[in-house]
């Protein structure tokens, strides 16, 4: 099978299907070949690897992995592109599976024991922009057996997910992903190397998978609603923000756990690093058993 990473090729077999690009499903198709050998080198894909790709389109990306891992499981929403992957542009391909369904409601962690033999798996994918955070919260947050994301994401989002506390991008997605791996930033991708062009630059970051979350917390659901209750109101100090918030604390409460956490009233959240979250979160939880 002839490389479709051109945009002659890849004309060629939308035309052939009379396959239309949905808006609402984000699909943007990789036509770049420096690319696509970017993000590869950058999951470090080897012969021992098993990867799973979400949202595949065409194929372009997945004959790269095809060649390079052990087994590929493609995971498409479109039915429309199931003939397309099957019937064509993967065919040659004995190493990969594809699968018609959500990634978001599919169960994962039963399809990596049916189709990987239950290995820990490389996230590789073009995510579409509109579902990228939870797309990748799903697999940081259900225990999914995930070694590495090496996923093309908005550059905003890629910024947030790599951002430093007081910048503008730190905020609540910046501690979830933080939390869960180590961020690092493959390379910049322009515009002109998809087909349709998207409005806005990409990235492709690779999020390392921590063997253990970067704090320790007494309860990862307490956790995220204080980092999320915090981020809420950037503009107001974390005693207000937290004060308002559903945690189920006054005003008189709140200043007593920012004191026991050093942390002063009138600090915001985007001062706060991950640690001090971490501190704040167990303490509240310890107040919260006391009640």
């Amino acid at each position: 099978m002839e490389k479709l990473v051109s945009s002659k090729k890849t004309k060629e077999i939308v035309k052939k299907y009379g396959f239309q690009f949905s808006k609402s499903l984000g699909q943007n198709f990789l036509i770049d070949e420096n690319i696509i050998y970017k993000i590869i080198d950058g999951a470090q894909i080897g012969k021992e690897d098993v990867v799973i790709e979400v949202g595949p389109g065409i194929g372009t990306l997945t004959q790269y992995l095809a060649e390079r891992a052990k087994k590929v499981l493609a995971i498409e929403i479109d039915k429309n592109l199931i003939p397309i992957l099957e019937g064509e542009t993967l065919k040659g391909y004995e190493n990969v599976e594809v699968v018609n369904a959500d990634v978001l409601k599919v169960d994962i962690i039963k399809l990596i024991y049916e189709k990987l033999d239950g290995q820990k798996v490389k996230v590789v994918a073009n995510l579409p922009y509109y579902v990228t955070t939870p797309i990748i919260m799903r697999f940081l947050e259900e225990e999914i057996p995930v070694k590495d994301i090496v996923v093309m994401v908005q550059k905003e989002v890629a910024d947030r997910m790599q951002a430093r506390p007081n910048t503008k991008d730190y905020g609540a997605l910046t501690v979830a992903v933080q939390y869960y791996c180590k961020p690092h930033v493959i390379t910049k991708v322009p515009r002109s190397v998809f087909i349709p062009q998207p409005k806005v630059e990409s990235t492709v970051i690779r999020l390392k998978v921590l063997d253990k979350p970067k704090v320790e917390v007494e309860d990862r659901e307490i956790f995220f609603k204080v980092v999320k209750a915090s981020f809420a109101k950037r503009r107001k100090t974390l005693l207000n923000s937290l004060s308002m918030s559903s945690l189920g604390l006054d005003k008189e409460e709140i200043k007593k756990v920012l004191s026991m956490s050093s942390i002063s009233e009138k600090r915001r959240a985007e001062s706060l690093t991950i640690q001090e979250f971490a501190v704040l979160a167990n303490n509240i939880a310890a107040i919260k058993k006391s009640i």
